[in-house]
């Protein structure tokens, strides 16, 4: 029988697409970026934490607008001038739909973190690397969907990634290194995932040069769970961010290539694969440090 994840103890569910754990699924959750975050120390990628916001000039230079503006959301403000924040205190702004009646609003200059890659092109824009950079991060990432479901699609989602800028050949040597390390892990954890190339989720793909490009040869390998829900990615940039944000290495455009976790997803694996009965699990989770005494997690 399938997991009714909105009955388990500690997940709750709101219909906006927006997940609320605690309990054994929080602590779970944390663990699961714990064994990421120890991958990424294992070739000794810098940590780094990001604002919440990404510039959307900055996404501009990607052609993000035009290529998924079905997947974008905006941080929006009132216009600040006395006039319209008296209007908007005295008028009835909600309506019984729940809708907010804005009236006008503040410039939009910020987009909420669609990756959590994207951060690392904009801080390290027209650098020459010396040496190839591993780096690691984890956000809250924001992406409209056309439908919403505990831990497998949201509006809002952890994801954890692990990053490398460099040469062509030091990015394809730190991709094909985890993806070893992680079938590695999943063959030794018994946990069904198949490797699939994907394309990125472009709006009117098929006007779309840049999805054509990714058809013709692909740079996007994910793993899927279950035959249908991806749970992390291996992509592989080539030189497009290099040459979008002016990041050399050897004096030419810097490849870049990234190993992206969808959090949330890998929970709803473990989940569905080992029961939500964290006793009743393999020992061999314990040895990867996934299951264990939950009172270490507060």
């Amino acid at each position: 029988m399938a997991l009714d994840l909105k009955k388990l103890d500690g997940i709750g569910w709101q219909e906006n697409g927006q997940a609320v754990l605690s309990g054994m699924a929080l602590a779970m959750l944390r663990r699961l970026d714990r064994l990421f975050l120890l991958w990424a120390g294992e070739c000794g990628a810098e940590e780094y934490r990001f604002p919440t916001f990404i510039e959307a000039g900055q996404l501009h230079k990607l052609d993000y607008f035009r290529s998924f503006p079905h997947l974008v959301t905006f941080p929006v403000a009132l216009d600040t001038s006395p006039e319209h924040l008296k209007e908007f205190s005295r008028s009835a702004v909600i309506d019984e739909a729940g809708v907010v009646q804005l009236g006008k609003c503040a410039p939009v200059r910020e987009v909420l973190t669609p990756a959590a890659c994207y951060h690392f092109y904009v801080l390290f824009q027209g650098t020459e690397l010396k040496t190839a950079r591993n780096l690691t991060t984890v956000a809250t990432c924001f992406r409209r969907e056309a439908y919403y479901r505990p831990l497998e699609r949201q509006w809002n989602f952890t994801m954890r990634e692990i990053v490398r800028i460099g040469a062509a050949e030091e990015v394809k040597d730190f991709l094909a290194d985890y993806r070893a390390r992680i079938e590695r892990f999943l063959s030794d954890i018994g946990l069904p995932v198949a490797w699939e190339n994907a394309t990125d989720p472009f709006f009117d793909p098929s006007r779309n040069p840049k999805f054509l490009a990714q058809k013709l040869e692909p740079v996007k390998t994910e793993m899927v769970f279950g035959g249908a829900l991806a749970i992390g990615s291996i992509n592989f940039h080539r030189n497009f961010f290099g040459e979008t944000f002016d990041m050399r290495r050897n004096g030419e455009a810097a490849f870049s290539g990234c190993v992206a976790f969808g959090v949330e997803r890998w929970l709803y694996a473990f989940l569905s694969r080992f029961g939500p009965d964290e006793r009743s699990w393999p020992s061999v989770l314990r040895s990867h440090g996934i299951a264990g005494d939950l009172a270490n997690d507060k």
